[in-house]
């Protein structure tokens, strides 16, 4: 529109993900090609809330060549502007003072979540600032359609299946090892599934297998086993096992409670970051493997953020560029109020109202749907104890029990 003055703000909430840059970079020069002025905002909406003006004019010349950068040139922060109407109007002020008139915001759940809050506040005083989310997140874990990734998934997968690749190798060589990854991805198992499928895990465990609101700690130990005594009987006493860490919360609290020294919030609940979930799962494994008589070692390794600031893959950059573009669009046809996604080649607006849980107002969580073809594919490739299994006598005499007793004592796995 001539004569009126637009300035759009970008700003990076979460955690790293490969492609921001390609984001920024796309959002910049389309803007900036319009005759919009662009500002990159340092740390997400902290300083904002604070009243900080820490930012940094964006144009063509300094955003050239970042496309293929990993990390964010603005850094991020997670802090959340909507716990405080406080830090909210603060967020609204700062940005009005600033001359900003549209925002996008890239990141996850949470950071759609405060750019819809911003843009509500701003509407509440009489102002306005017109939104749009980029979905960011290695977790892939956002609610787009089924089959669309978000940026950076596809990127962190591919370093991860090269990770679990050279773990393979590694079991393989030593002989007598496993490894336990513990896979980042708290509410999904999208990362975990990519990457165990495709560096050809022995087994990859994830929550939304598990349909019970909670399991004990034995019945993802029997898995585990079964998947080591079952890969053993064909010559390979060695292999990698991926566990998505969402499933520690599918574990009953007391199974962590018995093994004492647990730390719990003011609300008396467990502070899950600061179990040691390898080590926990290698110490019960090894514990039924020594009954069993198998010599084996089991090392764990968390695998996660390693992967957030990878340099972007071709089809992220490609993927995060087209995103940016779209957002700058539409932005520019003034829109507002909306995550950004491409469906069959298309730019198609989710509407904020459309992804957000009715029951607690957040951002809703894209699962893995374990009914689809990819899981099952999935599934058919892991070397684990299936439900016909049960009736295979060199299994129950490896884990030294009668037939009977071994399908009694293993059914339980295959109730849901």
């Amino acid at each position: 529109m001539v004569g009126i003055k637009n300035v759009v703000a970008i700003v990076c909430g979460g955690g790293p993900a490969p492609g921001i840059n390609s984001v920024i970079s796309a959002v910049t020069n389309e803007a900036s090609r319009h005759g919009w002025e662009v500002l990159g905002i340092y740390d997400g909406f902290s300083r904002l809330a604070r009243g900080e003006k820490n930012y940094i004019r964006l144009d063509a010349k300094n955003v050239s060549r970042i496309h293929l950068t990993g990390g964010c040139i603005l850094k991020m922060s997670r802090f959340n502007p909507t716990k405080k109407e406080s830090d909210l109007r603060a967020v609204v002020e700062t940005l009005t003072e600033l001359e900003v008139t549209h925002l996008v915001t890239i990141g996850g759940d949470d950071t759609a979540y405060s750019s819809t809050a911003v843009s509500e506040y701003a509407r509440k005083v009489g102002r306005t600032i017109n939104v749009v989310h980029v979905p960011k997140t290695i977790d892939n874990d956002l609610p787009l359609p089924e089959g669309v990734p978000t940026f950076g998934f596809e990127t962190a997968r591919a370093f991860a299946t090269t990770e679990i690749e050279n773990l393979m190798e590694d079991a393989r060589t030593s002989n007598n090892r496993w490894y336990f990854t513990i896979a980042m991805g708290r509410t999904a198992g999208h990362l975990a599934l990519g990457m165990g499928r495709s560096a050809g895990a022995a087994i990859t465990i994830i929550p939304e297998e598990f349909p019970q609101d909670k399991i004990p700690m034995q019945q993802v130990v029997d898995i585990i086993t079964g998947s080591i005594v079952k890969r053993y009987l064909t010559g390979k006493n060695y292999g990698v096992a991926v566990i998505a860490e969402g499933v520690i919360e599918k574990i009953a609290p007391e199974d962590f409670s018995s093994l004492g020294e647990v730390v719990t919030d003011e609300h008396g609940h467990i502070r899950y970051s600061e179990l040691d979930f390898g080590e926990i799962l290698k110490q019960a494994v090894l514990k039924e493997i020594k009954k069993l008589g198998l010599n084996i070692s089991i090392i764990d390794k968390e695998i996660g953020y390693e992967l957030r600031c990878a340099p972007p893959i071709a089809y992220d950059i490609d993927y995060a560029r087209s995103l940016g573009y779209e957002a700058a669009q539409f932005l520019m046809r003034g829109d507002t109020g909306a995550l950004i996604t491409i469906q069959d080649n298309k730019a198609v607006p989710m509407r904020f109202e459309d992804i957000r849980d009715p029951e607690t107002g957040k951002t809703k969580v894209r699962r893995v749907n374990i009914e689809s073809v990819h899981y099952k594919i999935a599934r058919g490739f892991m070397m684990r104890v299936e439900k016909e299994d049960l009736d295979d006598p060199r299994l129950a005499n490896a884990f030294k029990m009668e037939r009977q007793e071994f399908k009694d004592r293993y059914s339980y796995l295959f109730e849901n």
